[in-house]
């Protein structure tokens, strides 16, 4: 993705409409992590004017994973950042998604918490994620930069943190850790 739109939609202090998710897949072989850099890429959100009608980028994201048909004698790790957090009916699809197959962990750095409920209650989502194995997690300043550095065409351009980067990144990291913990209670 260019840096322009890498920038507008997972600053954290802004509120885009779009949702953009990178993923990258690792195979793993004991201790060793091997990249598949043929199954990297990004997906967005698309509104209802797209052919296939609106679709949440996790919809298309989980397109892509399963048309890539990973050996099920394999292990693999997919590694995700994404512009807002799953909403309840992405988070169940994902759910579902790594309960059909045990072979795949998921790691997700999200920018920011989605927090419309008229989904459904996303925290709810967020804590049966985590419950079928998915980690969750709010992306740092190191997550935005290694995202920049793998998925954005920056031109040789470092990435440069925008201010406040990190405290909101704080908050929102002291949001989802108590949304994650009320499951345990």
């Amino acid at each position: 993705m260019n840096r322009y739109t890498f920038i507008e939609n997972f600053n954290n202090q802004e509120q885009p409409f779009k949702t953009y998710l990178c993923f990258k897949v690792e195979r793993l072989d004991g201790d060793t992590e091997i990249p598949l850099d043929e199954y990297k890429g990004f997906v967005r959100s698309k509104g209802p004017d797209q052919p296939q009608g609106p679709h949440h980028a996790e919809f298309y994201f989980l397109e892509q994973i399963r048309s890539r048909n990973l050996d099920q004698n394999q292990h693999y790790r997919v590694t995700c950042f994404i512009s807002w957090s799953p909403c309840r009916s992405c988070a169940h699809n994902l759910t579902t998604f790594l309960k059909e197959n045990p072979h795949i962990s998921l790691h997700i750095f999200a920018s920011r918490l989605y927090t419309n409920n008229r989904f459904g209650s996303y925290q709810r989502g967020l804590r049966e994620l985590q419950a079928a194995g998915a980690q969750i997690t709010i992306m740092t300043s190191q997550d935005f930069e290694h995202c920049w550095e793998t998925f954005v065409n920056h031109g040789g351009n470092p990435f440069q943190p925008w201010e406040g980067l990190e405290a909101k990144s704080q908050e929102l990291r002291e949001n989802l850790q108590a949304i994650l913990r009320t499951q345990q209670n």
